[in-house]
């Protein structure tokens, strides 16, 4: 607790002073640069019951994976956030190992990820109450991840479509209260206008300002009116499926929200990556590369007419405020 009153009273008295939290330790957030939002170096599908360390060489994910992380830092990058979640292969020692060779600021998170119908959930999520569960996660922040004193970056979440189940209800409450304790953004999987909207309003019940909430994989919410209602409210917008989709069909939401003033709510990321824990080599010639946001969608963007200040925007300012450590209440 000490150390949480440190951090907040040497970092956050101007917005040159605010953090963001990396797994080799703080930042000013200043030095965040230009970032990929939502990426993934690692992740195993096998379920919360069977994943563990025992289903990977740390050294083989390293070796894998480097050159694919040095291809961002060649692209201008500084700031790589890896959203995978606890029980799909989170694993902050080779995330910091990946940040010391690299020189990328990477960050891992806290949260559990209760969408594709709660495989990716520890029997004691389904029992203990939000407060039990946000204690969990702030204990993670406080003392860092599983013994290795690396501190989460931001809290992941995920719910599956429609209306929310009572354990993805319970799961956003136990964000929010995280994040009233620990300043860390919530960033929540959705890709689903209802539970979008839904995980909003779980949000603001809970006293927590929209602008703590990242709507994950929001390009995948065919109702713009949704993502226009969202930025409205003040949470973030993230298209995160750059490369997956068509770069014209980003092109034209991004231009879009653009047009509409929406700027400062977007994120962009790939989604992309990732060592395939228990296929050989990691499933290599599967992996997504973090590429195509610089070589196809910045182009694309530039010929439709997306000046820099926009793009900086984009890149840069939007990630340092939507993860720079700040408790954000209504």
């Amino acid at each position: 607790m000490l150390w949480l009153g440190w951090i907040f009273a040497s970092f956050a008295t101007t917005p040159q002073q605010e953090i963001v939290m990396t797994v080799r330790g703080p930042i000013a957030a200043t030095n965040f640069g230009r970032v990929l939002v939502h990426e993934h170096v690692m992740c195993d599908f096998i379920g919360a019951d069977k994943t563990g360390r025992h289903r990977y060489e740390p050294e083989e994910v390293v070796k894998v994976m480097q050159p694919f992380l040095l291809a961002v830092k060649e692209r201008g990058f500084l700031g790589f956030v890896d959203a995978t979640p606890a029980y799909i292969g989170r694993d902050p020692l080779v995330l910091k190992r990946l940040s010391e060779l690299t020189g990328l600021h990477i960050l891992t998170n806290t949260g559990y990820y209760g969408a594709a119908n709660d495989k990716f959930l520890p029997p004691h999520a389904f029992n203990e109450t939000p407060d039990q569960l946000a204690a969990r996660w702030v204990a993670e922040w406080r003392e860092g991840i599983e013994g290795t004193g690396i501190k989460p970056g931001f809290i992941k979440i995920g719910v599956d479509p429609g209306p929310l189940s009572d354990i993805d209800r319970k799961l956003v409450q136990a964000a929010a209260k995280t994040h009233l304790q620990t300043g860390l953004t919530i960033a929540c999987h959705t890709g689903e206008a209802r539970a979008a909207l839904e995980v909003l309003e779980v949000v603001k019940s809970e006293g927590v300002d929209p602008s703590a909430l990242i709507i994950v994989h929001a390009d995948s919410i065919p109702d713009e009116q949704v993502h226009e209602k969202l930025a409205k409210e003040g949470a973030w917008v993230e298209y995160d499926a750059v490369g997956a989709k068509p770069v014209k069909e980003h092109v034209r939401l991004i231009a879009t929200m653009v047009r509409k003033g929406f700027t400062d709510s977007l994120l962009l990321s790939h989604d992309a990556g990732w060592y395939w824990v228990g296929e050989p080599g990691g499933g290599k010639d599967k992996i997504r590369p973090y590429t195509a946001l610089m070589d196809e969608l910045i182009p694309a963007l530039k010929n439709a007419g997306i000046d820099e200040t926009v793009l900086k925007k984009l890149l840069v300012d939007n990630p340092r405020k939507a993860f720079t450590i700040k408790v954000r209440k209504r």
